[in-house]
């Protein structure tokens, strides 16, 4: 599945932002990756799974956020689970 960064205003605090991460895929069919914060700053850059940029501007007018701009990316490293990161593959 595709992968996204976006970068909008936080309306959220540090608490929340860790639940997101661990939220089930929407139905958008868009999940957190991860997420990026600037707290003194209010700036969130937020790394997503989902179909296309569209699912992923759905995903935050949902809750009524405007990203400041979304783009497709690749990672460098693959994405591994928390708990997983440092463990050799099998």
């Amino acid at each position: 599945m595709p992968v996204f960064l976006d970068v909008h205003k936080v309306p959220f605090g540090e608490d929340q932002l860790k639940e997101l991460c661990m939220a089930p895929r929407d139905e958008f069919g868009v999940s957190h990756v991860n997420l990026f914060y600037n707290k003194d700053a209010g700036v969130c850059f937020c790394l997503l799974e989902g179909p296309d940029v569209d699912s992923i501007e759905k995903h935050h007018a949902k809750v009524n956020i405007k990203c400041e701009w979304i783009t497709e990316v690749s990672m460098a490293r693959p994405f591994m689970p928390p708990g997983q990161l440092g463990q050799p593959s099998t």
